[in-house]
């Protein structure tokens, strides 16, 4: 590999790290990131010539600190306070911790992205974008958010964080539990944007679901609680699946038409044991009910074989403790598919009435497929547009583009 292609490489699989870490020696995210760019342009320099260094991301880090204290003394020449701030950081000696431990500097600085202080929103939007490198576009999309809302959360959040002095640590474990759901939510998120992008052509982006998985260890061993067993239960579950997500062409494949010998066993029955164990608690959460929803589908060897009753009554106990349209449309579907394609459409044509699912495609793309199936075909075929003008990602576009074109094929056929 080229010195070139290995630093592109480690930009996408370290930089986040390096920024953790920066941002816990330099106290400043701003000034973090400036450094970061400035480490990864001056081994784009040097490295060619110097040749690889031992370890990477030590010799990024150190590079970004020395880079933030020449930016801090240039500035120093308009602001004198900078100068003194310039030599405590370069008379530091600090090193950073390097291993992967549960002082992880990005679990770190999960924590403190969701300190209490700041809104919930904003600390779901200022981790994803800060410790997962997801553009506000991006986050705007999980969120069905617009753009410009997200842009102003991470800039006030960071505000907050500076003018406040909020601290970058792991909490001590009496104060864990009230920042705990909204660190549960974000690693969620960047699972969810591994597994299933919001934008860009790759139908998966295996980089975030690894990141999110190991978080989610990370979190466990630091507090093994129900519902982070839950959480990682749902991610292990789902991840099961994904070498049967896409087909030779790199198609999404729906759940009932995926191989099913595929799915990873191991991880299957990683997730199965997690999800018992939070059940058993009677403590268990949102994340939980949705791993063991995720259990019933991995212990049918065929779709037909599929728990269909028992996947309802979940989701009818999922939406008593977390109501959301979304949640409710998943319901409809696994109606749909005990009760026939009719009983769904009505939960999902009630649920779309309502607006909470206005610009939400999957909705859309949902309703066309019960209507494809209940032979309500121009319905059918309106939907899936429907859906092609809310979509942003290249392979489920792709896929949409395949369903629109089946129906024309079918109707030309009657």
């Amino acid at each position: 590999m080229s010195i070139s292609r290995h630093i592109e490489a480690l930009y996408r699989e370290e930089s986040r790290r390096v920024l953790a870490t920066l941002i816990r020696l330099l106290g400043d995210f701003d000034l973090a990131e400036e450094a970061l760019q400035d480490a990864f342009a001056a081994a784009v320099t040097q490295w060619p010539v110097d040749g690889l260094p031992d370890n990477p991301r030590a010799w990024l880090i150190s590079a970004g600190r020395f880079k933030a204290i020449d930016r801090l003394r240039r500035r120093a020449r308009f602001d004198a306070s900078l100068e003194e701030l310039a030599l405590r950081f370069e008379q530091a000696t600090e090193m950073p911790d390097l291993d992967l431990s549960v002082e992880d500097d990005r679990l770190r600085l999960i924590f403190t992205c969701c300190h209490p202080a700041l809104s919930e929103q904003a600390r779901v939007a200022l981790t994803l974008r800060e410790v997962c490198d997801l553009t506000t576009e991006e986050i705007a999309s999980a969120f069905l958010t617009p753009t410009p809302t997200v842009a102003q959360r991470i800039v006030r959040a960071k505000a907050k964080i500076r003018d406040a002095g909020i601290p970058y640590r792991v909490p001590e474990k009496s104060e864990l539990a009230e920042r705990l759901d909204s660190v549960l939510q974000v690693i969620y998120l960047v699972f969810n944007e591994g597994y299933f992008p919001s934008s860009g052509d790759a139908p998966t982006r295996a980089d975030l679901s690894s990141e999110a998985l190991r978080l989610g260890r990370l979190l466990l061993s630091l507090l093994p609680e129900p519902e982070v067993a839950g959480l990682l239960a749902l991610m292990l579950l789902t991840e099961a699946r994904r070498a049967a997500r896409t087909d030779a062409a790199g198609d999404p494949v729906l759940l009932d038409d995926q191989d099913r010998t595929l799915w990873d066993r191991a991880l299957i029955a990683e997730g199965e044991k997690l999800v018992e164990q939070a059940l058993r608690s009677r403590r268990f959460g949102p994340y939980s009910l949705q791993a063991a929803i995720a259990a019933v589908h991995a212990e049918a060897a065929r779709p037909e074989d599929t728990d269909w009753e028992q996947i309802v009554g979940l989701y009818d106990v999922l939406l008593r403790a977390a109501p959301s349209p979304v949640i409710a449309l998943n319901r409809a579907v696994a109606v749909a598919m005990r009760d026939g394609p009719e009983a769904g459409l009505a939960l999902i044509d009630g649920l779309l009435a309502d607006g909470g699912l206005d610009g939400y495609y999957l909705a859309r793309a949902a309703r066309a497929d019960l209507c494809r199936r209940a032979g309500r075909i121009e319905e059918a075929r309106a939907g899936y547009r429907e859906a092609l003008a809310l979509c942003q990602q290249g392979a489920q576009r792709a896929f949409l583009e395949k369903r629109l074109a089946a129906l024309d094929v079918e109707s030309a056929a009657r």
